[in-house]
């Protein structure tokens, strides 16, 4: 019996959707599942998120802020401000604002578990188009300035 998209060529199918030479029955797979690159707000959001429950150093931050931003962070950090025992931190909502071209001040919900805490920070486009921290707070208070 011939099948749509088949052509019969002699006592043999001849499969016109199949590259000549191909035997096989596989189909042409999908393209891999490519990650979603992160806007920059979310980025920042997540690594923060990662020094600032101790996931991650300090000093991890160290080419990614500018300004007092740094020293907000190595302020902060060492009283890992968004750990919480046996729960893993997790950002469940970052918004942006874009008060001028090359500036972001951006917002995060942080959730562990049933506990919300705010972060706020101020993202800055450089010369070299890399975005860097300028500021960091947390809970509405800017934390050791």
């Amino acid at each position: 019996m011939k099948r749509p998209g088949q052509a019969e060529r002699g006592a043999h199918f001849m499969d016109r959707t199949r590259p000549a030479g191909r035997h096989d029955q596989q189909r042409p797979g999908t393209a891999p599942h490519q990650r979603r690159r992160l806007k920059p707000h979310y980025w920042f959001a997540e690594r923060l998120l990662a020094v600032l429950s101790g996931q991650r150093p300090v000093h991890w931050m160290l080419g990614h802020t500018i300004g007092e931003a740094y020293d907000q962070l190595v302020r902060m950090a060492p009283g890992t401000p968004l750990r919480a025992p046996g729960i893993r931190p997790v950002v469940r909502h970052c918004g942006e604002f874009v008060p001028a071209p090359g500036v972001i001040e951006a917002f995060a919900r942080i959730g562990t578990g049933d506990h919300v805490q705010a972060m706020a920070f101020r993202l800055e486009q450089g010369a070299d188009l890399r975005w860097r921290c300028a500021a960091v707070e947390l809970g509405g208070e800017r934390v050791g300035v």
